[in-house]
């Protein structure tokens, strides 16, 4: 039986494919995949898809919440998202932090770090909130390294000499 963990790192690493997937398609290398059962379970997965649609909130984590929406994961109602982690690549931003709560999602796994925007605790902690009616579980830095990585390359090839 895998530890939790391994697990986590698991789960990281399908959300790594879709953030590769994205950065292949020329956006910020983000990716999410929102799983039951130690992400043996996969409900969905999704990627940044803002330039693809030109729209700003296309973020990883909004994809897949709507691609579970589309496969009829919230059909069985306001708790459709007991017992699931949401894996994502980077530290959620204001904007997914607020639909993670909203959603009720119950364990946030990512992997890097987000200095500039991190609402799971680097730049404030919309994740866990006291004032707010749903905290959630959160665990930071798993693959920190290779996440960061990713991020760090497709920025670099971006940077003008």
């Amino acid at each position: 039986m895998a530890s939790r963990r391994e697990e986590d790192e698991a789960g990281i690493r399908l959300a790594l494919a879709e953030a590769r997937a994205a950065g292949e398609a020329g956006e910020v290398p983000v990716g999410a995949v929102l799983a039951r059962e130690g992400g043996r379970a996969v409900l969905a997965s999704g990627r940044n898809r803002m330039r693809e649609r030109a729209d700003p909130r296309r973020h990883a984590e909004m994809d897949c919440f709507d691609a579970a929406i589309s496969a009829g994961v919230t059909a069985a109602g306001p708790d459709a998202f007991a017992g699931c982690t949401l894996y994502v690549t980077l530290e959620p931003c204001a904007q997914c932090a607020g639909a993670i709560v909203l959603a009720r999602v119950p364990r946030v796994v990512f992997g890097a770090w987000d200095p500039k925007a991190g609402m799971a605790g680097s730049l404030h902690d919309l994740l866990r909130h006291p004032r707010l009616n749903h905290r959630v579980e959160v665990v930071g830095g798993v693959l920190e390294a290779e996440c960061g990585a990713l991020l760090s390359a497709f920025f670099a090839e971006r940077r003008l000499p």
